[in-house]
């Protein structure tokens, strides 16, 4: 099974409110990602989050675990603890990313469950993106991590990685800044 971590703990000082919770076509920043991921087959999805946000996530079959650090590192060893035994990998999600499209996530699945590299990466015109999925064998790896970033941690691992070559930019968009809102977000 590969099961999904959507990273969505920040604080959105960029944004200068809650990124997260804003109107997304016909719902939110988070939910358009989990319906998202949801849609693509991804049954087990664990949301890494803080309590305003949980507090509006009610509707959705998923598993919600609180990190109050706002760090990416201690979000992604939350969300791997927080994995049921038969996750054999897991894609790591942005959660300000809405923009991702079912089929990049079907594309990162299918090449893990073709090949079972230890790293399977979206890329789009040489650009690594989002989601990428981890398998089991690397995770006790991140979990003994105290510093670091998960692009170090890719670089280290390099001769690993699958790379799956994706024809959308979606894979590279995240949502930041209220330019960014306004640029990728889709008409009313």
């Amino acid at each position: 099974m590969i099961s999904a971590i959507i990273l969505a703990a920040g604080k959105s000082t960029r944004m200068g409110r809650q990124k997260l919770l804003m109107p997304w076509g016909d719902t939110t920043v988070i939910e358009k990602v989990i319906r998202t991921l949801q849609a693509s087959g991804v049954e087990d999805i664990v949301l890494v989050t803080n309590s305003e946000i949980a507090a509006q996530i009610t509707n959705y079959n998923l598993q919600i675990t609180l990190n109050n650090k706002d760090e990416m590192l201690t979000s992604i060893q939350l969300g791997l603890q927080a994995q049921k035994p038969s996750a054999e990998a897991t894609l790591i999600c942005l959660g300000d990313q809405p923009q991702i499209e079912e089929g990049s996530v079907r594309s990162v699945c299918g090449a893990f469950q073709t090949s079972r590299s230890n790293l399977v990466v979206p890329s789009h015109q040489m650009r690594r993106g989002h989601p990428w999925l981890v398998a089991r064998a690397l995770w006790d790896e991140i979990l003994a991590m105290r510093e670091g970033s998960m692009r170090g941690f890719l670089n280290a691992h390099a001769d690993e990685i699958e790379y799956v070559n994706l024809d959308t930019s979606t894979i590279l968009q995240d949502i930041d800044t209220p330019e960014d809102y306004l640029k990728y977000k889709p008409p009313m």
